[in-house]
């Protein structure tokens, strides 16, 4: 899109578009890169206002990516990118500006990074804290090779929370090789404010080697005024207070060159810097602290905290979100004010999430008891043991995770929890498909990795009612962990504002009773079947639909009666094979009950492969688990042909 300057009246082509790839900005002036900036920001907003998608992190990172693609030869030189959320500058700069407005949709562009994707992307990421561990990994691997490439990663101070980062840099640090750490610090600054002593210090220091701190004071009595300049000792004071500081930091400790902090929205001076670092031979690896505002030039507020990471569309001119047509409350909204209630009454009850309080709904949680609501940071391994530690001792932690993160800490939760029984409540959000994060995000596995382990209750509600029930079943147990698996995304419209009613652990229940076929289904699938057997109903065929509720301990009873008063029998679930329909055929098996002749079993679960980026209804279709998919299978095991191809979805 043309610029015109209303002084001349001369129109002009924006700089972003000569920019297609990394090699076109070597053709822009040093000067050129602030304007570039502006355009790369503001295309930005225009492009996530249309797909959504992880806003904040990308603003702030603007002029640090153009930085990086200005200096360093990507993607021979490496560039790895923590988690991902802060790449959409780096996508739009390596040629996938045209396919930003697929962002996030059905076969269209990641929001994370992705090898499959592009050669710029040398890693993919979807959680936090791999970048360095990845990036050291490439780093002997050129040095085993031969090669002399760089190597350089992005991580966030939120992702330096996490063990596995300082853990990578304890082992670059004796290792010694040539590896750039970048860390874009947003918000919790390590160091002291920046400024524009801070960044030509950090030129200085990066330009080439210095036997002592005098020579750097050389170096800098020339930039300050005069009354300050005469004086050398002053600016040997300085210089040795600069280097103190960047001697005394962590990171110098664990063996790194420390630089820094610089001002990551100073872009001349970044790439000054880069330059000189990219230039010179490192004997050990380099810590580059950048300091940025995240969200910088973002639509809404600061005080939108929700708005601020991430966006669902939005109207770039009044900010208005594109809002659902749905008023049923989320899962994850029925959660957090349930617990809130018991929390009233039940001094007991604590809350702990790892950086996520308010995708956990925990942020309600922690307005209301902030003595008792505890986040820790991106540190879900520390989160569980955390929570065995205050169980150990008679309080009732609740631990508010999503399902994909749970991964991180499974060690935790065997040793330090199962083994020693304790009554930990794991509260496992977005299970299942989770529909535009892909499958770095999706809770595929917990059922299959939970339900092997002894002595452990696994629920999941088909509703919001049935959500409340469980998370007070989970307030009042105290046998031994206890986990909840739920859903992305709104309820069925179900009140659960005056929830009473107990339910017994491992019991399911009947809903609909027939005779032609059963479908035993395990959280939200239970919604597919029912409309299912309202379908029937035109053809005068009575199906059984019964909720299992627990995927462990599995109501046996159940499972025989159904297996016993039925030829043909499904069991659906929205997670991998070797979870709850694996322990369903276990169960059956063991009873010798599978080798009655003319009886049917089907069990429906996520395929064997991963499902990329997509809506959550997509998603479903493609794995044949919505309720076009599950009347498919109904129509084949009853010989209904004519049934197959037709849709009742709503």
């Amino acid at each position: 899109m043309a610029i015109k300057d209303e002084k001349t009246k001369s129109v002009t082509t924006p700089l972003l578009d000569k920019v297609n790839n990394p090699h076109d900005l070597k053709f822009l002036k040093l000067e050129d890169l602030d304007q570039l900036s502006s355009e790369l920001r503001s295309d930005m907003i225009d492009i996530v206002s249309k797909t959504g998608g992880h806003l904040g992190a990308g603003l702030g990172v603007v002029e640090l990516a153009i930085a990086i693609h200005y200096v360093f030869d990507t993607p021979d030189d490496r560039l790895i990118w923590d988690v991902g959320h802060q790449a959409y500058p780096h996508k739009i700069l390596t040629n996938r500006r045209h396919e930003m407005s697929t962002l996030r949709k059905y076969r269209g562009l990641s929001g994370f990074t992705k090898r499959t994707e592009s050669i710029f992307d040398p890693f993919g990421a979807g959680h936090s804290s791999t970048s360095i561990s990845a990036a050291l990994g490439m780093a002997v691997a050129r040095d085993k090779l031969g090669k002399s490439n760089n190597v350089i990663a992005i991580i966030g101070d939120g992702a330096m929370s996490a063990g596995m980062a300082y853990e990578a840099i304890n082992n670059a640090g004796a290792l010694k090789t040539n590896l750039l750490i970048i860390l874009n610090d947003n918000d919790m600054s390590i160091a002291p404010a920046v400024g524009a002593l801070s960044n030509y210090l950090s030129n200085v220091v990066s330009s080439r080697p210095f036997n002592n701190v005098r020579e750097i004071a050389k170096q800098m009595v020339n930039l300050f005024p005069k009354e300050i300049g005469e004086t050398a000792k002053r600016a040997e004071s300085l210089a040795r207070n600069f280097l103190g500081k960047a001697e005394g930091t962590i990171f110098s400790q664990m063996g790194m060159n420390y630089l820094g902090p610089i001002d990551g929205h100073d872009v001349k001076s970044m790439v000054k810097i880069l330059q000189n670092l990219k230039n010179g031979s490192q004997d050990k690896p380099i810590l580059l602290h950048v300091v940025t505002e995240k969200g910088r030039g973002h639509p809404f507020s600061k005080g939108s905290h929700e708005k601020y990471h991430a966006v669902s569309e939005f109207n770039v001119i009044t900010g208005d979100s594109v809002k659902s047509t749905s008023n049923a409350p989320t899962y994850t909204r029925v959660f957090a004010e349930t617990l809130c209630k018991i929390a009233e009454k039940d001094k007991k009850v604590l809350a702990i999430t790892a950086a996520m309080p308010s995708g956990t709904g925990l942020n309600k949680f922690a307005e209301k008891f902030q003595d008792r609501f505890y986040d820790v940071g991106i540190a879900e391994q520390h989160a569980v043991t955390f929570a065995a530690g205050m169980a150990s001792e008679g309080l009732k932690p609740f631990v508010a995770i999503y399902s994909t993160f749970l991964q991180r800490a499974y060690d935790q939760v065997v040793h330090d929890v199962v083994i020693q029984n304790l009554p930990v409540r794991f509260m496992l959000d977005r299970a299942g498909y989770v529909g535009a994060d892909g499958a770095t995000h999706a809770g595929s596995f917990d059922l299959a990795y939970l339900c092997c382990l002894p002595n452990v209750v696994v629920m999941a509600p088909s509703d919001e009612a049935e959500l409340a029930k469980m998370v007070m079943i989970a307030s009042k147990h105290s046998d031994g962990p206890i986990f909840c698996r739920y859903p992305r995304g709104e309820g069925e419209g179900v009140d659960f504002t005056d929830i009473v009613q107990d339910v017994e652990i491992g019991k399911g229940r009947i809903i609909k009773r027939g005779i032609d076929l059963a479908i035993l289904a395990l959280g939200t699938r239970v919604g597919s079947a029912l409309k299912v057997a309202d379908h029937l109903l035109q053809y005068n065929l009575k199906i059984t639909v019964a909720d299992a509720r627990f995927a462990k301990p599995i109501d046996t009873q159940l499972v025989e009666k159904l297996w016993n008063e039925h030829q043909k029998l499904i069991i659906i679930e929205e997670g991998s094979a070797g979870g709850f329909s694996s322990h369903c055929l276990h169960f059956l098996s063991s009873k010798d009950l599978l080798n009655k002749h003319n009886k049917e079993i089907k069990c429906l679960t996520m395929p064997d492969n991963f499902q990329d980026h997509a809506s959550q209804k997509e998603q479903l279709a493609r794995a044949g688990l919505d309720t076009d998919g599950l009347m498919k299978v109904v129509s084949k095991m009853i010989s209904l042909s004519n049934l197959i191809n037709k849709s009742i979805t709503n």
